[in-house]
């Protein structure tokens, strides 16, 4: 006889897209980030394209990380502090975007149109908004669910 198996859940069918999103995401980030890798290095230069490709890879990244996250609490209640998480992830992902593109926006030392330029600043913002988006996807970890559920009084 076959084995009959149990129909799946939106939550794990949100989990498993979110795991299968996540490696796309740090794959397109790399690219963005280290073209040298992949033989694809044609600039000596962060330029437009790079800052978009990489931008587009955190996005995916966070957005697996989110939906993933969000679908390990189950059915129970979510905090607050995990709902906070989700804004920080949000945050997180808009702070490198606006940083990482801010002589695209006019924001940066080169506005347009002058050849945009990845600089120091520019990577600074970057790299505190990933932090925020780590921050993020922490907050939205089930262990905050469970750490309260363990304190109840009985």
């Amino acid at each position: 006889m076959a084995s009959v198996q149990p129909p799946t859940t939106s939550r794990t069918l949100r989990k498993r897209i979110g795991i299968a999103i996540l490696p796309i995401g740090m794959l397109v980030f790399l690219l963005g980030a280290a073209p040298q890798w992949f033989g694809l290095d044609r600039s000596p230069v962060v330029g437009f394209v790079q800052i978009g490709v990489f931008t587009i890879g955190l996005g995916l990244i966070s957005a697996g990380g989110y939906m993933t996250m969000e679908g390990l609490w189950h059915d129970r209640p979510k905090l607050i502090v995990t709902e906070l998480g989700a804004r920080f992830i949000g945050t997180g992902y808009v702070i490198a975007l606006a940083s990482g593109m801010a002589d695209v926006f006019g924001l940066g030392t080169r506005p347009l149109p002058s050849v945009p330029f990845f600089g120091y600043w520019q990577g600074r913002g970057v790299l505190i908004g990933e932090i925020v988006i780590i921050i993020g996807l922490v907050m939205m970890s089930p262990f905050w669910g469970r750490r309260a559920e363990n304190k109840k009084p009985q």
